[in-house]
Formats: structure tokens, sequence, C-alpha cells
């Protein structure tokens, strides 16, 4: 029998990017396990966790993936953005340049993800006041301007943790749920009548089409 982690509507891929050290894998225990690591390594590769939500009388499942911000795994990271729906594009508000690799982060987002997935610009560790380099109005004015959400968070002290994760959750659902409203189910399509079915062989090899089923 299934676990009730078994049970749900909606199934979102979210990816978490960024540079090293903004507090990716920290956002992530916050939401998922509550907790929180000073001293906390940096990711090697990609790692993920799930929670559930409820949006709208629907449970939505989150699948979100840590990807590693150093250089040297740009490439592996590249191929989880695959089936991503949403990211959450993270900064040190204390650390400009991570703020000023943003963009850079996007392209590459825009580069590799689907185009209609769902950006929010993520300002980590609001509880470093006192070191504040990256002002609030100027991340707000990037993120209006490349059609970002934003949001300032802490994963130290929980500060908007959840309201980040359950914004970018539902904007998600409302836009999955809208467009299944427009586009009905594959069994209401109107089938026209009398049609001989013709058999087609396959153009690619069968290890193709293994590879080409469990990727997507």
């Amino acid at each position: 029998m299934g676990t009730r982690d078994d049970e749900y509507d909606y199934l979102f891929k979210v990816v978490l990017i960024g540079d090293s050290g903004v507090g990716k894998s920290n956002l992530l225990s916050r939401f998922t396990r509550n907790e929180f690591n000073l001293e906390s390594k940096s990711t090697i590769g990609v790692e993920f966790a799930t929670r559930s939500i409820q949006v709208d009388g629907k449970t939505i499942k989150a699948q979100i993936w840590d990807t590693a911000g150093q250089e040297r795994y740009r490439a592996i990271t590249s191929a989880y953005y695959r089936g991503a729906v949403g990211a959450l594009l993270v900064y040190d508000i204390a650390k400009h340049l991570t703020y000023e690799n943003v963009e850079r982060w996007l392209r590459e987002l825009r580069d590799h993800a689907d185009q209609n997935i769902v950006i929010m610009l993520v300002g980590n560790k609001s509880d470093l006041r006192h070191l504040r380099a990256v002002p609030t109005d100027e991340a707000k004015t990037f993120a209006i301007r490349n059609g970002l959400s934003f949001i300032e968070t802490s994963a130290l002290d929980s500060t908007n943790v959840e309201a980040a994760f359950h914004n970018i959750l539902t904007e998600i659902y409302r836009i999955v749920s809208q467009k299944q409203i427009r586009d009905p189910p594959e069994g209401d399509t109107i089938r026209p009548q009398n049609v001989e079915p013709i058999d087609v062989k396959p153009t690619v090899s069968s290890a193709d089409s293994v590879r080409k089923q469990c990727c997507q």
C-alpha cells in the first residue's frame, strides 16, 4: 500500500540555481525538512528532496533539485534543467558578485530549460542586513525587467522560505490548470471515423527509443 507521500495530484520539478555559497542547499533543507546547517558543505553534482503542499484543495508534490554552483559542475547540471517547470535563481544579498552573476545564470536557464519555465529571483540571507550589498529595489527592478517574480529570504531564520516555494508552486499550478482547461484531455478529442490503421515501423533504433522514454 502506498504511503501518504505517494498521493498527489501534480508533481512539479523545481531547480535551485545560482552561485556556490548563496544558500541554495539550506533553502532546500529549510523548506523540505525545516533544518538549517551552518556547516553546510558545497553541493557535489546534484541532489533533490520533495515536499507536498495544498493549493486549491489539490496536493502539489514539489521535487526540488539543488544544482551545484561551482563552474566545474555546470556541464553536469545543465541536463537537470530538462523537465523543470520552475526555478529559484538565488543570490546572496551580502555578496554583490553573486547578484551580478544572476544574469549569466538566467541566460543558462533560458538556453537549457523549457521556455515557459516559471522563474523567481531570490535574494537569500536577508538576516545579514548590516552587510547588505544588493539594494532590494535594484533586484526588484531587475526581476520586473526580466519577467521574474522576486522575494528576499533567510534560510537561517526561516523568513519567507515557505512563501517563496508556495508562491512559485502556486503560480506553476495556476498555469498548468489553466492549460488543462484550454487543452482537453486526449480522450476527449474527436477522432475521424472509418480510418484504416497503417503499421509504420519506427525510424529510431530500440536503444534510442528506450533512451528517449527514460529521459521524458
